[in-house]
This record gives structure tokens, C-alpha cells and sequence, in this order.
């Protein structure tokens, strides 16, 4: 699986961007999916999680009620959307898929967790 982020921007805080990573591989609607950020000097961390059916999702407390994640498996697509965002939203987001199976997505949160990883795409949020 190939994963390609896009959608990242400067936007002031309060406002709002729509992350996508699109997936190559037939495979994809098997995959749950993440999505993660990482600070300047600041160790990757987990941000959203959706099964592959889309009818699950988890989120880190810092993003919950602000960031919604879906998925299209007949685009081949996962989305971010992210509002309200705020200065300390500022980081590079990447996009994650794992082909394992688990029991709930708040078990795979963390990055090695994951299988497959995008190039990211960077979000800052201005003051």
C-alpha cells in the first residue's frame, strides 16, 4: 500500500483544513487507518483512528470534537477534517494504514502500530 497526504496549509487559528491521503493497493478497504502528527522536536503522536468499514473512529482527547475522520474506500480515500484548529495544532501530518487485526482502534495507536506510513504534509496554524 501507498499512501499520499495532501492538504496542509497556513490557516489562523480558528479556522479549518480538510487533510486527504490517497491509498494505492486493492487491498485498502481491509486496512484500518490513522492519522498522526509530529512537532518540530516532538515525537510522532497519534491524532485519529477509523476501522475499515468507517463505522468506528477514535480520537486523541486533544483533537476530540474539533477534527472529524472518514474514509471512501471506493476513492481510495481518508480524510481529515480538521476545525477550530489552533497554534498547537501546527505540526506535519502523516497518514498510516495496518493490514493486522485488532479489537479496538484505541489499541493501535501508536506508531508502531502501524504498517504502512505517507509522506506528510505539513499544517501550521497562526496566532
Amino acid at each position: 500500500v501507498q499512501l499520499q497526504a495532501s492538504g496542509g496549509g497556513l490557516v489562523q487559528a480558528g479556522g479549518s483544513l480538510r487533510l486527504s491521503c490517497a491509498a494505492s493497493g486493492r487491498t485498502f478497504s481491509n486496512y484500518a487507518m490513522g492519522w498522526f502528527r509530529q512537532a518540530p522536536g516532538k515525537e510522532r503522536e497519534f491524532v485519529a483512528a477509523i476501522s475499515w468499514s468507517g463505522r468506528s473512529t477514535y480520537y486523541a482527547d486533544s483533537v476530540k470534537d474539533r477534527f472529524t475522520i472518514s474514509r471512501d474506500n471506493a476513492k481510495i480515500t481518508v480524510y481529515l477534517q480538521m476545525n477550530s484548529l489552533k497554534p498547537e495544532d501546527t505540526a506535519v501530518y502523516y497518514c498510516a494504514a495496518r493490514s493486522g487485526v485488532y479489537t479496538r482502534l484505541s489499541q493501535i495507536t501508536g506508531t508502531n502500530d502501524m504498517d504502512y506510513w505517507g509522506k506528510g504534509t505539513q499544517v501550521t496554524v497562526s496566532s
